[in-house]
């Protein structure tokens, strides 16, 4: 019988352990064995096998009230992933070659669906009280500076596809609420090279970013600056977005894109608007 086409069999016991761990890692409150059961649709039995599996395992950690968490072993892997990353060890070595934005942080975050996933951060002292950012932290791309830059390299339609129920609950009063507030804020990415998160993460924090584009120009991580609102007072302004869109240049040529020389040195953005 000929197989060409056909998708290699997956492992079943390994997949339902993926999805445990997937559902586990995006719960909003860590959960029971049976609610774990009921929304995977595992046979409650299978589901704890697996789940004192994975718990043995150290990916799972089974709390006092027998709600579960993720483990510590999945940060063995995260940091892995950090460790092997090309753009997260150039993004590293830059940390300490900007020096011109104290008390800000510094982001570098990859797309997976219609989240932003945090790889490294360079958290401040001041920004740090209002919001810590950290490796495997998963966001909503479409309320962060980075998600906007990446999006924005995207079609209508594919920005569509990644919402089809509509935008995630806001997380702020400020965040966007609504698909065509959303591509109107993707259109002004666009025109002005950078992306903007005015307290849409977190209240009292704006954050400016830009796309690390790989050989083929093409968005492969996103690099945002934040810092506290507050602060902008005594901060230019088109100093950080420069910064910001500088940083991601010179990512995105050591990544092997067609990056000009005066785009690693001497950015200068167009005035943001929020």
């Amino acid at each position: 019988m000929a197989t060409d086409g056909l998708k290699p069999r997956l492992v079943p016991a390994l997949e339902r352990g993926i999805r445990i761990l997937d559902f586990v890692t995006h719960a909003r409150n860590p959960p029971s064995l049976t609610e774990i059961a009921r929304e995977l649709e595992i046979a409650k039995s299978s589901a704890h096998t697996l789940c004192h599996t994975l718990t043995e395992l150290g990916l799972l950690i089974r709390r006092p009230d027998q709600t579960f968490r993720v483990g510590p072993h999945v940060m063995r892997w995260a940091n892995a992933f950090v460790q092997q990353s090309d753009v997260a060890a150039e993004f590293a070595t830059l940390w300490d070659e900007e020096t011109e934005l104290p008390g800000a942080t510094i982001t570098l975050t990859v797309l997976e669906g219609g989240e932003v996933v945090y790889i490294a951060a360079r958290n401040s002292a001041i920004s740090h009280s209002l919001i810590e950012f950290r490796a495997g932290m998963r966001l909503p791309a479409c309320f962060t500076a980075t998600g906007k830059a990446f999006l924005s390299h995207m079609s209508e339609f594919e920005v569509r596809r990644l919402y089809p129920e509509g935008l995630p609950e806001p997380r702020t009063p400020y965040s966007v609420k609504d698909m065509e507030t959303l591509l109107s804020e993707l259109a002004m990415v666009r025109q002005n090279g950078f992306s903007v998160d005015d307290q849409q993460v977190a209240e009292g924090i704006i954050c400016f970013g830009a796309s690390v584009l790989d050989s083929r120009n093409r968005p492969m991580a996103g690099v945002a600056v934040s810092l506290p609102v507050d602060r902008l007072e005594d901060t230019s302004q088109d100093c950080i977005i420069a910064s910001v869109q500088r940083i991601a240049a010179r990512l995105s040529h050591r990544m092997g894109a067609n990056i000009g020389l005066h785009q690693m040195t001497d950015a200068v953005p167009a005035t943001a608007s929020g």
